[in-house]
């Protein structure tokens, strides 16, 4: 787990890079430059015209979100966001490749490029602060600020994006590129849902790389595991402050649910927790003397007994007093499953079968149907070893797991639908 890569200093012999210092001006001259090009090889046509708003984003970063998230030592590099962006080079690079197939300008694609982008960062963002939004308040959940609060949604570079509420931004971004363009577009025979075979396999190939820097950064991580290609996180990571909450450490598993009931569903045979006396579905009624009504009442409290190195002292609702040595403070956590690597390797296994599948398909949105199917499928198994997001209801399946389901449906009518379509005309 490496989350920072290294820290890029703030100023360099005096000088400063963010906000409006060196770096700023040297991508005034450089866009400029460039602009100043693509006028003269092509003119101030719309196509032009779309550059400047990227020129202007890429501006308003240097001088507004990177002084922001500098640290005592400078900018720091993160290996999250250094993954993302290696994914969109490969996404990228094999996209233009396809559209030069078809006879499509690889200039339209580095245009969709920043449109699917832009509004993936965004869809995937969103989604997870709503999923999470009490984790966001700044500087306390009783007393949040404005400005504390927004910084701590836009801060993105430590991660925290979820891949369906980036899938669902691409969609958008991938329907208004489209619109704006499909005059250009139908010219060249190419729908919608043409346009949406055209970068399924490069998703895959961006969420593969993707996958990599959230295992370096430790997020999205499995659950225990004994297998010899379990891996171990660093103590702070998420997966060990995981497992120091639930009770792994005491040799327990409490519900992960933070609003549920303190239930214990799992205890390590003959580890200190059963041997105190603790039993599988024994609900806590108390943690070190104090009422514990939820599960994240109860993980704070036995987080507290594990980092003051104090035995830890429970009681039952069905009266059971049971006292819990204290546990070391290891340097890494229990072992666990990779599952970010497991999600890597399921991508890049996805856009390979997607770019070997392309040519037997017959009717426009297959490749993108194939690719959303086959992805619902394994991400629903792979939530399975996956911890880091608690059951919802009706049947206690995890976000990503429900929402594999409705769109494995979806993806099945799109399918019969559109087969039945094109069999028939």
């Amino acid at each position: 787990m490496h989350p920072t890569l290294l820290h890029i200093p703030k100023e360099i012999g005096g000088i400063p890079l963010f906000g409006f210092g060196l770096l700023f001006w040297v991508w005034v001259l450089g866009a400029g430059g460039w602009l100043s090009w693509l006028v003269w090889h092509q003119g101030w046509t719309q196509e032009t015209r779309s550059f400047i708003l990227l020129l202007v984003l890429v501006g308003a970063i240097l001088v507004l979100l990177l002084p922001a998230i500098c640290d005592q030592q400078g900018l720091p590099i993160r290996s999250y966001g250094t993954m993302v962006l290696f994914g969109v080079v490969v996404g990228l690079a094999v996209a233009v490749r396809r559209a030069k197939q078809i006879g499509l300008d690889a200039e339209y694609i580095f245009s969709l490029t920043f449109w699917i982008i832009l509004c993936g960062i965004v869809g995937a963002r969103l989604f997870y602060v709503g999923e999470y939004w009490e984790h966001f308040l700044r500087p306390s959940r009783e007393s949040p600020e404005f400005w504390p609060t927004l910084g701590a949604i836009v801060n993105v570079a430590q991660g925290g994006l979820v891949v369906y509420g980036a899938l669902l931004g691409a969609m958008v971004g991938l329907a208004g590129f489209w619109w704006k363009y499909r005059t250009v577009l139908q010219k060249n025979d190419v729908s919608l849902l043409g346009l949406a075979d055209l970068v399924a396999p490069s998703l895959m190939f961006g969420l593969a790389l993707g996958r990599v820097g959230c295992f370096l950064n430790g997020c999205c991580y499995g659950g225990l595991c004994d297998l010899p290609w379990a891996v171990r996180f660093p103590q702070g990571s998420l997966p060990y402050e995981s497992q120091v909450h639930r009770g792994h450490m005491h040799g327990f598993s409490l519900i992960e649910h933070p609003k549920k009931p303190p239930i214990v569903i799992a205890v390590q045979q003959d580890g200190p927790a059963h041997q105190a006396g603790l039993s599988p579905g024994d609900q806590l009624a108390k943690v070190n003397s104090i009422p514990v009504q939820t599960s994240s009442q109860a993980q704070l409290e036995i987080a507290k007994a594990f980092y003051g190195q104090t035995p830890l002292r429970v009681e039952t609702i069905s009266g059971k007093q049971i006292t819990i040595p204290s546990a070391p403070i290891p340097d890494q956590s229990l072992p666990v499953h990779p599952a970010q690597l497991y999600a890597a390797v399921n991508a890049l296994m996805i856009g390979l079968f997607l770019l070997g599948y392309s040519p037997f398909c017959r009717w426009p949105g297959q490749l993108f149907a194939a690719m959303l199917g086959l992805y619902a499928v394994t991400r629903f198994l792979l939530e399975i070893i996956r911890t880091d997001e608690p059951g919802v209801w009706p049947l206690g399946l995890s976000i990503s797991q429900n929402i594999s389901v409705v769109l494995l449906i979806g993806v099945v009518i799109f399918w019969l639908v559109q087969a039945r379509r094109y069999r028939s005309a």
